[in-house]
């Protein structure tokens, strides 16, 4: 397609846009020309956002991190919480920093964390930094006793300190046979021990020799714990000792488990010079996940006993098994194959000890369609059920948070999300009945307990669905109360003494920043803006929120529109509808956006003459259950019915042109422009699907499972879902493009659908490959070449 003129001006002099700062603004009122090539150059020329944040001990400092201009490198900040200038830290500096998610000691008087993977211990009356660890190993989850001890995770081995005594290994499994155990009956063995003596007499002095060691280690205070053999046939996927040393949980999975096959992703441009292959997922339904094991280690006496999950309630309940049946699958044997999943860097939320010893877990089924909070009686050595969530689509992903509550009077209390009501909310726990905190039809989530137990604090969206503030509920109850009012909290931490919130926040066009808030609410102190001087020099168009009317009665749906300042009487404008990726993200909302390049298009294409609408169609984050669960067994459906409501709203009320009309997206975005364009062909002139889903049964496990089920026990659900099997419907102009080292959505999926168009004799379709793309894009160049094909695409195809 050649470039229109309009593009080709806007395009023009793009080396001189990339090294000049942007011209102020005519007026305030006027946004910025914004041109293709400044909109897709690398963000360095934007400023970096503040990527994580902490306080320093004292709560006088904030530290966070920035991405070096130009590289991939992180630089570590102190920014004086009193006011001042902020200070990169280098060298020695480095060495006396504080690390983010620190724990304290029931005393409050130190606080232990990790540090590129190292255990410290801060003293919190003078300051004192003790290093208690400097290995090449990853050290994690440090976790006060009672009595003040300090345990921590190194691999698989447990540690604990204590201030009298220094540090010491706690406890030790291991995934071996046990050489203490009797071995299994056999006549050939038995015979020559038998008859040749000395092979009897050597054995027996070996295992004298081992006997006599195993009584001295037990006895000698001075010698590491015994090791606790859990078998040859299993391998250990996670553990968690109890404060004090006493007791172990370990998760373990077979060790001959079929994970299924991997696939082989090809890379073409190497440095090596050389096809080179990656291996990557295993494809859904080409073997679940493993089922885990649960055993509680007794590290005092070395022993070990299995914790079996059969009475948990619905354990032995299939809830697919009509599913199983109509596909001529056997039934399931026994009770339902179960999960204690972490969240992979070693932090839980899986498991959690209380600091006198009890111990709470979560355990998902592997169908995901139940969630149990359990305790682990350790007297009966049993679990108790404390909690149970379960729906016929598929537990959430997210609001699985939980924890103890300190002793403040009420004995064995959890805290604990769920999405009980169809929202997620706070409970609270003690055998009986949970107790709700909040209640409404909002979300609660990232909830933080202070160190005395009283008061909770969490982000909540209760204004509306896109505005998330800082709130907080005390632990005995009572009414929910907004302490920030900042409309785009990322992410908060509360100061070590409880007064203060170190608040990331941001904007549509501010990166995430930093802020201090009193932790009982008042007015935010803005402590950093790392946007540079030209992007801050720049007008940008605000997008109005908009609400549109489901025509299903799902309710609304919530959307972001751009469009001009004031809309020419009379005119029609072409349309560009933007379909944001993940299935279950939000886009919609007052914060800075994960499409940040997208949103300077979108202020592109206004300039031009269009008008844009992106929405937080179904299966979107932030609307609660139901609203996420809409899609089950019918992906694609739900999620067009919204679209197709958007662009009767934009017609109806923006003046849009229903017969200029253009959809596109990534990832589930460039599946839903499969879907419009083949499902509802004729009502978009054209779409662009970038890295897109083809067919769900080349995607993973985890995800796809959840939604579609398995393609043996759910094909119709597949076929309804699958563009590949729609694709005969394609009449309009389709741009397909594809990172080649997607390992996400795989280059196969584009590929697969390519072969599908070439035998339909389909015209008015391209594919434009990515050899050094992954799924998310790192370069510049290939950001520009997509959006260069896609604007042309519209210009030619829809403005025109």
């Amino acid at each position: 397609m050649p470039l229109a003129s309009s593009l080709a001006l806007l395009l023009s002099s793009s080396a001189l846009a990339q090294t000049q700062p942007a011209p102020p603004p005519a007026s305030a009122s006027a946004p910025t020309p914004i041109t293709l090539d400044q909109a897709m150059a690398d963000p360095d020329w934007i400023g970096p956002p503040v990527e994580n944040a902490w306080w320093s001990w004292d709560g006088r400092d904030a530290y966070y991190t920035l991405k070096r201009e130009g590289a991939t490198i992180r630089d570590t900040y102190r920014q004086p919480v009193a006011g001042g200038a902020s200070v990169k830290l280098d060298g020695a500096a480095r060495a006396e920093i504080d690390a983010a998610r620190p724990v304290f000691d029931a005393a409050g008087t130190r606080m232990a964390f990790v540090r590129n993977g190292d255990v410290f211990i801060r003293d919190l009356r003078s300051g004192a930094l003790t290093q208690l660890t400097a290995t090449e190993g990853a050290e994690s989850r440090p976790q006060w006793s009672e009595a003040g001890d300090l345990v921590f995770r190194a691999g698989n081995e447990w540690h604990r300190w204590r201030a009298d005594g220094g540090v010491r290994q706690a406890a030790l499994v291991k995934a071996e046979k046990d050489p203490a155990a009797a071995p299994k009956p056999d006549d050939l063995r038995d015979r020559q021990l038998r008859l040749i003596e000395t092979l009897k007499n050597d054995r027996d002095r070996r295992e004298a020799a081992r006997v006599q060691d195993a009584q001295w280690r037990r006895e000698d205070a001075t010698r590491a714990p015994s090791p606790v053999y859990l078998g040859d046939d299993v391998s250990i996927v996670d553990s968690a000792l109890s404060p004090d040393g006493r007791w172990m949980l370990v998760v373990t999975e077979p060790k001959s488990g079929d994970h299924g096959q991997a696939g082989k992703m090809p890379k073409y441009v190497t440095e090596s010079g050389y096809e080179e292959f990656e291996e990557v997922r295993v494809r859904v339904g080409r073997n679940a996940p493993m089922p885990h094991r649960l055993w509680l280690v007794d590290a005092a006496n070395a022993s070990a006993t299995e914790l079996k999950f059969d009475k948990l309630p619905g354990i032995n309940v299939d809830p697919l098994a009509e599913m199983r049946k109509a596909a001529k699958q056997d039934a399931l044997k026994g009770d339902r194959p179960v999960r204690i999943e972490t969240d992979g860097d070693g932090s839980g939320p899986a498991i959690a000890w209380s600091g006198d010893g009890q111990a709470a877990l979560l355990v998902r089924a592997v169908d995901n369609k139940d969630r149990w909070l359990a305790t682990v009686d350790l007297g009966k050595k049993a679990l108790d059920v404390r909690h149970r969530l379960t729906d016929p689509a598929w537990i959430n992903w997210g609001f699985n948070e939980f924890g103890w509550v300190p002793k403040t009077g009420a004995p064995d209390t959890l805290w604990f999300l769920s999405e009980h009501t169809g929202y997620s909310h706070l409970y609270l726990g003690d055998g009986g009945k949970p107790r709700a905190l909040t209640s409404g039809k909002w979300e609660v989530s990232a909830p933080q307990l202070t160190r005395d137990g009283r008061t909770f604090y969490f982000t909540c969206n209760r204004a509306w669905p896109g505005d998330y503030e800082v709130c907080a509920v005390d632990a005995s109850g009572g009414a929910v109360r907004e302490v920030t009012s900042l409309d785009g909290v990322e992410d908060f931490t509360l100061s070590p003494d409880g007064t203060q919130l170190l608040v990331r926040h941001s904007d549509s066009y501010v990166p995430p920043q930093l802020a201090v808030v009193p932790a009982t609410g008042g007015e935010a102190r803005t402590l950093t803006d790392t946007r540079t001087p030209e992007f801050k020099a720049r007008t940008w168009i605000e997008p109005e929120i908009v609400q549109i009317p489901s025509s299903d009665g799902a309710g609304t749906i919530w959307g972001k529109y751009y469009g001009p300042k004031t809309l020419e009487p009379g005119k029609q404008y072409p349309v560009v509808m933007f379909v944001h990726g993940a299935g279950y993200l939000q886009n919609v909302h007052d914060k800075y956006p994960v499409y940040f390049r997208e949103q300077m298009f979108h202020n592109l294409l206004v300039q031009d003459g269009y008008i844009v609408l992106d929405l937080d169609y179904r299966a979107s984050e932030g609307y609660g259950r139901d609203w996420r669960t809409a899609i089950y067994q019918q992906m694609g459906t739900p999620e067009l019915r919204d679209y197709l409501d958007g662009l009767d709203w934009i017609v109806k009320n923006k003046q849009g042109d229903r017969d200029r009309a253009g959809i596109y997206g990534g990832s589930y975005g460039g599946f839903m422009t499969f879907m419009a364009l083949f499902k509802e062909p004729g009502t978009f002139k054209a779409g662009a699907a970038l890295r897109p889903v083809t067919d769900w049964s080349q995607y993973n496990h985890e995800y796809t499972s959840n939604i579609l089920n398995t393609p043996v026990l759910d094909p119709e659900a597949y076929k309804r879902s699958s563009p590949l099997e729609l694709a005969h419907n394609l009449q309009d102009h389709l741009l397909i493009a594809h990172g080649m080292m997607d390992d996400n959505v795989f280059y196969k999926d584009s590929v697969m659908l390519a072969q599908r168009l070439i035998e339909l004799k389909k015209d008015k379709w391209e594919l434009a490959s990515y050899p050094l793309e992954r799924h998310a894009y790192a370069h510049p160049e290939a950001w520009y070449d997509q959006y260069r094909r896609i604007y042309e695409l519209f210009d030619e195809a829809v403005k025109k």
